[in-house]
């Protein structure tokens, strides 16, 4: 099937087929079905380690990506070096094209203080938007225990922001079952996880969580914000 075919309702009795099915069975049919107009996103989280060490058993030529915005924790940058040492794994950066000097010169300092919108949008969601445009599917590290914005999430979908398919292979699983596969193959993971924070994403924009809180709320604290916008769908007219 082409990428133009396939539509919300074309994915529907797919993804349903998948809610038992493992992440490898899963990742082996979105190889199968996409082959090179397939890409993975990571933010070196921990579902995104799981779903690395699973593509380099079985295809470690796909390209995986990160979103560079030049505001990465250093921690990041080292966990990156880390995986691509262990895993084999080569991770392409996608920038944005604007450095953070030209940003502070069109919008004024730090950005990210006052309308972290226009800062993600700037820095994650139009350069996603760009490198995504002549790809056909890409897979995501995304939970559905990860936010009340998640909790729906598909395996397999259309997304209709960026025009393509997306895969979620890990959508069913918990956090519980993401760190044991963590533990159990003894694999990298970002030091700060173990100082409280639980979605690490640019250090201005990211602090510890305190027992309770949600997954993400350690995200752009004090802005009713929980999603950079990769990940949003456009709402219905």
């Amino acid at each position: 099937m082409r990428a133009q075919e396939w539509t919300y309702d074309t994915l529907t009795e797919q993804t349903d087929t998948f809610e038992t099915a493992s992440p490898q069975d899963i990742l082996a049919w979105s190889l199968d079905t996409f082959g090179s107009g397939l890409v993975m996103a990571t933010g070196f989280g921990l579902s995104g380690i799981v779903l690395a060490h699973h593509l380099a058993q079985i295809s470690p030529e796909t390209t995986v990506f990160y979103l560079e915005t030049d505001l990465l924790f250093s921690e990041t940058y080292a966990l990156r070096d880390h995986l691509a040492e262990r895993l084999g794994l080569s991770f392409q950066p996608v920038h944005s094209g604007v450095s953070l000097e030209r940003q502070r010169q069109e919008h004024g300092p730090d950005l990210w203080t006052h309308s972290p919108d226009q800062c993600c949008f700037i820095r994650k969601v139009l350069p996603l938007r760009r490198f995504l445009a002549d790809k056909t599917a890409w897979i995501t590290g995304l939970r559905r225990d990860q936010s009340a914005a998640r909790a729906n999430i598909r395996i397999v979908e259309w997304d209709e922001a960026n025009g393509l398919v997306k895969i979620n292979p890990l959508a069913f699983w918990t956090k519980k079952e993401v760190w044991r596969y963590i533990q159990q193959h003894d694999l990298p993971y970002n030091p700060l996880l173990d100082d409280g924070y639980t979605s690490i994403g640019c250090m201005p924009c990211t602090r510890p969580v305190a027992p309770g809180e949600d997954l993400r709320a350690g995200r752009w604290a004090g802005f009713a914000k929980t999603e950079c916008g990769i990940h949003v769908q456009p709402k219905a007219a």
